[in-house]
């Protein structure tokens, strides 16, 4: 055996020890928040900031933990060991700081996390690979050698969906990016009727409703490569179009009627009705228990009434997948609660009014953001507006179970997430390694220097270890697991890309500032992810941390 290798499992065991502190942790809190009748959800309120630190915690080693993994599947790839284990050395002592720091405050034991700070392997890992010497050189040999990305272990069938999906980024989506994001202008049809030939809007669908996923088994890595290539290229103008119809189908199979699954799947996977998903309003945010907008029974189906807001993609689309508040007991909560399919005419713009023949209407205007532009994201007014029954999704018996069909579609969204986020993290790498070659100061390209070099072995280390991470979780959703590592992979590969972004852009310069340099857009663009798809602080505390917690010894 190698040393790396041998070095990769003395890391990972490292890893495991400052997990099993981490867990620790978590019991601590739950201790705190139990009483003779149990565990009380409600007093985590008062242990916001630890279960938030400590989400971050456990995802960074999990992260760390895939990058191990992969890298030991590489015997002959000496490079990619040694990245993985200076990914490992800087994670470790990221996360040891932070646990030292909040010891008491959850419940551990300093002298003891201080004792792994002093221990041999500890030491070794630290003074080894996370050293200034070490990091240059990594960088350096990127940069001679032009290392863009490491193998990426795919499958021939996978790798050919990549490649298929890289070239349609480059040939015609990249060359459009910029001028959809300064003008904020609509996604072309040229890139969404090339991304429905590529079959784009259906590697979520099983193929026999038209879609590329097979009938036996899901494929979340599929639907991964394609949304990682496809947000390289703009995360606004195409890193997105998968998402939408992947929360709707995932709905659909999980609440609707038969009847439904043969009339919208089969127009979702070919890209002939576009969609979009109606959830957050304007008082709720991530609160998606706390719905309001109403849904009042009627002759022959509803009547929906209220606001809603950051509806991306709803002008374009022609189906609104709307979460509202079908029963008029609000003490139901999310019980009370029902997933309608609106249908109306596409739009082009940044405002539409659809009015229907009974005087019913929705109206939509786009909010103005500081990136993810092209999709467009509504606030939406409904006065009055029919669904039929036949709309409801699961009809009948599908009232008062939208939540559960919602966070059904919300499952893949976050790994989904995840994959758009490596997307725009290899897009800036790319722009950053070939910036720093050609620009030269002070007789040198910025390439040359030290500090240059340990930034781009960062950036390329954290950028594999969110790729690797989100394939591994693939793996465990295909197998029905996974639910709580979905979530994992988007907290960190999400606050990885705004680092990450941040930190090509600064390679850059004055030039990263100026709009006319690409990383600019992907600089902007990568400060959303974090935002949507379940904002980060409720990710941690609320779905992370509250699991960990209640699953904790």
């Amino acid at each position: 055996m190698s040393s790396h290798l041998k070095h990769l499992e003395e890391a990972n065991t490292e890893l495991a020890v400052l997990k099993r502190h981490v867990t620790a942790a978590f019991s601590y809190i739950k201790d705190q928040c139990s009483s003779d009748a149990g565990f009380d959800g409600k007093l985590l309120d008062d242990w916001q900031l630890p279960s938030y630190e400590l989400a971050f915690c456990m995802a960074q080693l999990s992260a760390a933990a895939a990058f191990n993994d992969y890298a030991q599947k590489l015997i002959t790839q000496k490079f990619t060991q040694q990245l993985a284990l200076s990914f490992c050395a800087e994670t470790l002592q990221g996360v040891l700081n932070q646990l030292v720091a909040r010891a008491t405050d959850v419940g551990l034991d300093r002298a003891k996390l201080l004792d792994i700070h002093e221990g041999t392997v500890y030491r070794k890992l630290l003074d080894t690979y996370a050293s200034t010497k070490f990091l240059s050189s990594l960088g350096g040999e990127i940069v001679d050698n032009d290392i863009q990305r490491l193998p990426s272990l795919l499958s021939e069938e996978k790798e050919l969906v990549r490649e298929t999906f890289y070239r349609f980024a480059n040939e015609e989506v990249t060359p459009l990016a910029e001028q959809i994001h300064r003008f904020d202008e609509d996604i072309p049809d040229s890139i969404l009727q090339g991304a429905a030939e590529l079959g784009c809007f259906g590697t979520c669908i099983p193929e026999r409703f038209g879609g590329l996923q097979p009938d036996d088994r899901p494929d979340s890595l599929s639907m991964i490569v394609v949304t990682e290539e496809l947000s390289r290229g703009s995360l606004g103008a195409a890193g997105s179009l998968i998402t939408r119809p992947e929360i709707a189908a995932r709905a659909l199979l999980s609440g609707g009627s038969e009847q439904q699954q043969q009339k919208w799947l089969p127009l979702l996977a070919a890209g002939k009705t576009l969609c979009a998903i109606s959830i957050t309003e304007p008082n709720t945010g991530s609160d998606v228990a706390a719905v309001s907008l109403k849904a009042t029974k009627t002759i022959n189906g509803w009547l929906l009434n209220g606001s809603k807001t950051w509806c991306t993609f709803a002008g374009k689309s022609e189906l609104l997948v709307v979460l509202a508040r079908s029963s008029k007991d609000t003490s139901l909560g999310y019980k009370g609660l029902s997933l309608f399919l609106v249908e109306k005419p596409s739009f082009i713009g940044h405002n539409f009014k659809h009015a229907q023949e009974d005087g019913g209407s929705v109206t939509g205007k786009a909010i103005a953001t500081i990136g993810y532009r092209g999709m467009h994201s509504y606030d939406l007014f409904f006065e009055d507006f029919f669904v039929p029954s036949e709309n409801l999704v699961g009809e009948e018996a599908g009232e008062g179970r939208g939540f559960y069909f919602t966070m059904a579609g919300f499952a893949g969204g976050r790994i989904q997430t995840a994959a758009r986020a490596t997307g725009v993290m290899q897009a800036a790498f790319e722009s950053a390694l070939s910036y720093a070659k050609s620009r030269k100061v002070f007789g040198s390209a910025i390439a040359d220097f030290q500090l240059t070099q340990v930034k781009l072995a960062r950036l390329l280390a954290t950028l594999t270890a969110a790729r690797q991470f989100s394939y591994a979780v693939a793996e465990l959703m295909d197998d029905g697991a996974g639910q709580m590592e979905a979530s994992l992979v988007k907290l960190f590969s999400c606050r990885a890309a705004e680092m990450l972004s941040r930190e090509a852009l600064q390679i850059h310069g004055g030039m990263g500032y100026a709009e006319e340099s690409a990383v600019s857009r992907l600089f902007v663009d990568a400060r959303v992810l974090s935002i949507f798809e379940g904002a980060e602080e409720v990710l941690a505390i609320k779905v992370v941390a509250r699991e960990l917690i209640e699953e904790a010894p």
